[in-house]
């Protein structure tokens, strides 16, 4: 293993091996390296959507006070690398060959013994707690959790404070069929003692979440309970809002990403860190936070390419994540001529998240990627019964010839699955460039 390509197109051949959710193999891929999760402060993050920028304030938050910060996320947009990240930047190509050279030989001794073979999320878990434990220390470690949470590889580690951001039905054939049944499934990252800040609304994973939580005898600190999102006003280049604890109230909070839903996410990261600050678990102030709620940057959420006309990604991969793209969009945009471009997994509940494209005045183009799981574009037709829209099997082609057509009060829209956001951004990116 000498290049970064073979390391990259090694971890991708794990890929053959699924989803198989369980901790064993995990656990005993870490004892082999030596356990190196026991040497991380932690912070556990899960949820149906906004993990990935809650991880995201987080960090920016913590580095305004000057911390050191391991990231560890899901998928990636730009490149692989951004996986594994400290203080917001990927690992290098030759810190990732080192990783796998650590890693593949464990990997052939687990996959000969009865525990079978280890998934390639698995392996990249192993690696990233790995790095930030023995290759490039850190002060802080966040995971975001890959998937659900009980049985997800992440959850071998023991944190200072745990994370759930909402509750959506998402991943319905492994995590199960109600919100009851997903409650239970992310609560497991829930530990004994460890307090858990919670952003989900629904009464019946309410429940679910604080029944765990009694029985770990965890503290539970909810959003519109503990604290709360107050006067909150979209405005140019972001959000701003008020914060508001039974302790704190911080006016005028500022965020660059866009979307109500990123107020609540702030909110949870705001509410976390205050906690430990607190509890003398860090030192943090004021200026510190709101400096790093307005730098904070996650690419493919919400993500404005371009101002006149405008251009934007966002990864509305699920039900709960289109609901908050078409709130934005409607709020932002409306009385814009919008023209959306949406690409989907099949194995999603496309049902319920087709309807919400009406819910936009929008001209609504389905294209399809090459991804195994990845849903026709005629399907998306067929399945959203929309005559109105339309298919196009090439989605370079479409993006290319709507760049090219867009008047200057346009809003061009491209949205779906966080996997064809991976793949058309830098094409975007480059078209934008040329014209």
């Amino acid at each position: 293993m000498n290049t970064y390509t073979e390391a990259i197109s090694w971890i991708h051949s794990r890929l053959k091996h699924g989803i198989n959710l369980g901790l064993a193999r995990m656990e005993w891929l870490l004892e082999k390296m030596g356990n190196p999760e026991k040497e991380l402060k932690v912070i556990h993050v899960a949820g149906t959507n906004g993990k990935g920028s809650t991880v995201t304030f987080l960090r920016s938050i913590l580095n305004e006070a000057g911390y050191e910060v391991g990231t560890f996320t899901s998928p990636y947009i730009e490149t692989f690398n951004e996986r594994i990240s400290i203080n917001g930047n990927p690992v290098s190509d030759a810190d990732l060959v080192k990783l796998v050279r650590i890693v593949k030989p464990l990997t052939e001794e687990l996959e000969a013994g009865e525990l079978g073979p280890p998934t390639e999320f698995e392996i990249i878990t192993a690696m990233a707690m790995y790095y930030f434990a023995n290759i490039r220390s850190v002060d802080f470690t966040i995971l975001e959790v890959g998937l659900g949470g009980r049985f997800d590889s992440t959850n071998t580690v023991h944190p200072l404070m745990t994370i759930i951001t909402n509750i959506g039905m998402d991943h319905i054939n492994i995590l199960g069929d109600t919100v009851e049944k997903i409650a239970f499934e992310k609560a497991g990252i829930i530990k004994e003692g460890v307090p858990l800040f919670t952003g989900a609304k629904q009464q019946e994973a309410h429940s679910v979440i604080r029944a765990e939580a009694e029985k770990k005898h965890a503290e539970v600190y909810q959003l519109g309970i503990d604290f709360s999102v107050e006067n909150h006003e979209s405005v140019p280049g972001g959000e701003k809002f008020t914060y508001l604890s039974r302790e704190t109230q911080y006016e005028n909070m500022k965020l660059s990403l866009l979307g109500r839903h990123q107020t609540e996410n702030a909110a949870i990261a705001v509410a976390s860190l205050m906690y430990m600050k607190e509890n003398g678990l860090l030192k943090l102030s004021e200026k510190e936070i709101r400096a790093g709620l307005e730098k904070a940057y996650w690419p493919g959420r919400m993500e404005v390419l371009q101002q006149r006309p405008v251009v934007i990604l966002d990864g509305a991969h699920n039900t709960e994540g289109l609901k908050a793209f078409a709130a934005t969009m409607n709020n932002r945009y409306e009385g814009k001529n919008i023209k959306m471009i949406f690409a989907a997994l099949e194995d999603k509940d496309l049902s319920h998240m087709l309807p919400l494209l009406k819910t936009m005045n929008a001209e609504v183009y389905f294209t399809q990627f090459d991804f195994p799981r990845a849903a026709s574009a005629s399907k998306l037709k067929e399945i959203g019964k929309m005559e109105d829209a339309s298919v196009e099997e090439d989605w370079r082609a479409l993006l290319r010839r709507m760049v090219n057509e867009l008047d200057v009060e346009d809003v061009l829209a491209v949205t779906g699955s966080l996997y064809f956001i991976s793949e058309a951004k830098q094409f975007l990116v480059n078209l934008l460039e040329e014209i």
